[in-house]
């Protein structure tokens, strides 16, 4: 199934799967590594230790590995049970039973007890396969991170066992790219989107239908009658008591500074009918009054970047800028809220604060319904540094930890006010990711209704800060002389082959 071709043609050193029950990611794991085991050194063959949370479960892993020898490496390899001598902490030791299977490479896979003592100081490929079930797993962890000196590997693959296991805490470190861990996703809906249900059938030999298929799905999620918690925990990868809110006061306010300015521009219903050079002269002179002031006060040694949650009635649109300290902490330097404003001039306002922000290097623009044609522009206009952004559940899933993550360690810091707190205290979880709920609103110090609105842009700009862009000597139109405004992309008059204001070669003027 494509899941796990995926896992397979993952080679990386550190992997890391988050899977629902029997989706066949340890199936595929016992092929992928009875080819490791049955290569030659000189072909990158190593040995295999497999750490199962239970002894039985390494019996079925060897029972895999023999399978797949005969049928896929074209080797006969025999099962071997042996005793193997397990060291515990005071340094006494007793005898437990473990598997093993030997290959003509003279390499080996072998099923071990999960106590860390037992694979200090051996060499090759190690899998964690149920890590959430086990004591200690932090300390297994610990103790096959010295593989990875030698050539070695380590794959950790497991089900859900609460919000607070050490599985979901690595998951979340993992997210927030605190450790190098290639991650793979595998609910039970995308297994049964791969053909789970038709491999049953096969394996049974059932003939697979459309009506089948729902209902054996149906009768699975059904067993676990009113247990929910667990249904979504063991098949759709959603920790149990995953569900509430993701950040608490005390953390959002330890992460506020009373001196962030916050511009707020609200317009009533009959400005969208004002003559266009009307508007465009209200808009420049708003921009010119409230935001040049603040903008010219940025700090022209520091990178910048932006996030925009966009709203065209209803909600605000939020534009967040962050400033990227030496030491990495991103501090939002400006908050715009806009209410009610044509898409007209949320462009000009934008493109206002985005082509004075000293060494800006990137932006994400939320592109859903409305707000898609913004993004657009503003992705023509910077190029490939500004993202165009679907608020998805993947986009959510991959982006909402480590935004939450930075509240944690405190590398982020917003303005001080009720609003921004609230519309924080909102971010919830919801089906498993971190996002505001549909049906969240509140009325904002202004009267407003708010939906979250500066979360959503903080996310969008913590984002944006996370991407990987190429700086070259990048410098604003506030900052370039009258000479080189007239290289706009817009402008006539710009050769074809000059590069774009803000992308100029460093060594250049």
């Amino acid at each position: 199934m494509a899941h796990q071709r995926e896992w397979l043609e993952d080679d990386s050193d550190l992997k890391l799967g988050e899977k629902g029950r029997r989706t066949g990611i340890t199936f595929a794991e016992a092929l992928d590594d009875t080819l490791l085991a049955a290569r030659k050194r000189s072909a990158g063959g190593m040995n295999v230790f497999y750490i199962g949370d239970t002894k039985e479960k390494g019996r079925e892993f060897i029972g895999y590995v023999a399978h797949f020898a005969r049928t896929v490496a074209k080797e006969l390899v025999e099962i071997e049970e042996f005793l193997f001598e397990d060291k515990k902490a005071d340094g006494t030791s007793s005898d437990v039973a473990a598997f093993r299977a030997r290959f003509a490479s003279g390499f080996r896979v072998e099923a071990l007890s999960s106590r860390p003592a037992n694979i200090r100081g051996l060499q090759g490929k190690v899998v964690i396969d149920e890590a959430a079930f086990h004591k200690d797993v932090r300390e297994v962890l610990d103790a096959v991170n010295a593989l990875l000196i030698w050539g070695g590997k380590v794959a950790i693959i497991s089900t859900h066992n609460g919000i607070l296991n050490p599985f979901n805490e690595l998951i979340r470190e993992a997210k927030a790219g605190k450790i190098p861990y290639s991650l793979h996703f595998i609910p039970f809906s995308k297994a049964v989107e791969n053909g789970l249900y038709k491999r049953v059938c096969l394996v049974n030999g059932i003939e697979p239908t459309a009506e089948g298929e729902i209902e054996w799905e149906r009768k699975i999620r059904s067993s676990y009658g009113v247990r929910t918690a667990a249904m979504k925990q063991e098949l759709d990868c959603i920790p149990a008591e995953a569900e509430g809110a993701a950040l608490t006061r005390v953390q959002i306010e330890s992460c506020m500074q009373d001196s962030i300015p916050i511009v707020r521009w609200a317009l009533d219903d009959g400005f969208k009918n004002w003559p266009e050079a009307a508007r465009k002269a209200e808009a420049d002179a708003f921009c010119e009054r409230e935001l040049k002031p603040l903008l010219d006060k940025l700090n022209p040694n520091l990178r910048h970047v932006f996030g925009e949650d966009f709203a065209r009635t209803g909600d605000a649109t939020v534009v967040m800028v962050f400033e990227v300290g030496h030491g990495l902490t991103r501090t939002c330097a400006l908050q715009v809220e806009l209410r009610n404003m044509p898409f007209d001039q949320q462009r000009q306002v934008l493109f206002y604060v985005v082509d004075r922000l000293p060494r800006m290097c990137g932006g994400a623009l939320d592109a859903t319904g409305n707000g898609a044609y913004l993004a657009e522009v503003a992705a023509q206009r910077y190029g490939a540094s500004v993202i165009e952004v679907k608020l998805s559940q993947e986009w959510y899933r991959d982006n909402a930890t480590p935004y939450i993550e930075a509240f944690n360690d405190r590398t982020v810091v917003l303005a001080k006010h009720d609003d921004v707190l609230r519309d924080h205290q909102a971010l919830a979880y919801v089906g498993g990711v971190i996002k505001i709920p549909d049906d969240h609103r509140f009325k904002g110090a202004d009267g407003f209704t708010r939906h979250g609105d500066s979360a959503v842009a903080g996310m969008l700009a913590y984002a944006a800060s996370r991407a990987d862009y190429w700086e070259s000597g990048y410098r604003s139109p506030a900052s370039a002389p009258e000479s080189a405004l007239s290289d706009s992309p817009f402008s006539e008059e710009r050769d074809w082959w000059r590069q774009p204001l803000g992308a100029q070669l460093r060594g250049t003027t």
